[in-house]
């Protein structure tokens, strides 16, 4: 789709849409506990979680987790020792209430390095405000309409709010590429043959509580896909309700109306922000 055929969109909306992106990664609260792993922070605590982490690490203590009383510290051993762990702690969180939503599916954390260092269950990512990765995808035609889905209503996070034509986290052991073809298979029904040509826009990193969830913190990789005007999207995993195809200006209403995901709806101003201009 050529730039030439984006509806205009007025300043005021523009500046709204952008403004949103800039504020995609909020200040972290002063009030969460740092986790540390090899002299690095790489999560946060909400403080209803502390008391009983600290309540279990000093009745059943874990030799890869040690807390003090200024951070929650991860030793850096191996990743099956680390995983192993942290699992167990997850577990007990999840057994006495405070992780309610369990996924059973894990997601990987990468250091800088890109090395995977430890897995854990998906639902504990959000409670330790681990970096987790997720493929976002951008579903538009030639005619410049824009394909979103709705949120089934029995959906844990954000029931029936739009969302991107596919969208995902990636689980441990997938790339990022693998995992956004087949979320547009699960989510809307776009065989391989055409996935294949997903486009990849960068990355957009997001900070923010997430109660009681704990804190969010992820790296949405944002892709792009040019679909056929005759496909019309179709839900296989029943995580979808349906389907719409919008043009750039009811998209941006929708998004400054909070109809969207916060996730979608930051995915979708950065597409239609590269179209606009």
């Amino acid at each position: 789709m050529s730039k030439s055929t984006a509806f205009h969109l007025s300043a005021s909306t523009l500046a709204a849409l952008e403004e949103m992106l800039q504020n995609a990664a909020r200040h972290i609260p002063s009030d969460l506990l740092p986790i540390y792993f090899d002299h690095e922070v790489v999560g946060h605590l909400h403080h209803h979680f502390i008391s009983p982490i600290q309540a279990y690490l000093k009745n059943k203590p874990l030799p890869q987790i040690q807390f003090h009383s200024d951070r929650l510290v991860l030793l850096n051993q191996t990743p099956y020792e680390l995983s192993q762990d942290l699992r167990q702690l997850a577990q007990h969180l999840h057994e006495v209430g405070l992780i309610p939503t369990w996924r059973k599916e894990e997601f990987a954390w990468y250091g800088k390095d890109d090395h995977e260092y430890f897995r854990i269950e998906r639902a504990a990512f959000r409670t330790f405000g681990f970096c987790s990765r997720a493929a976002h995808i951008n579903g538009y035609t030639r005619s410049g309409k824009i394909w979103v889905g709705r949120r089934s209503e029995i959906k844990g996070i954000d029931p029936g709010l739009l969302d991107n034509l596919a969208a995902g986290g990636v689980t441990a052991g997938e790339t990022v590429r693998q995992n956004a073809i087949r979320e547009l298979w699960e989510e809307a029904g776009i065989p391989e043959h055409i996935a294949q040509y997903i486009q990849p826009q960068g990355k957009l990193l997001i900070k923010r509580p997430n109660l009681p969830h704990g804190f969010h913190h992820e790296n949405l990789f944002m892709f792009d896909l040019q679909l056929p005007e005759n496909i019309v999207p179709k839900n296989h995993d029943g995580e979808v309700s349906g389907f719409i195809e919008i043009d750039f200006a009811e998209a941006a209403a929708r998004i400054l109306a909070d109809e969207f995901t916060n996730d979608a709806a930051m995915v979708t101003a950065d597409f239609i922000l590269r179209h606009s201009h």
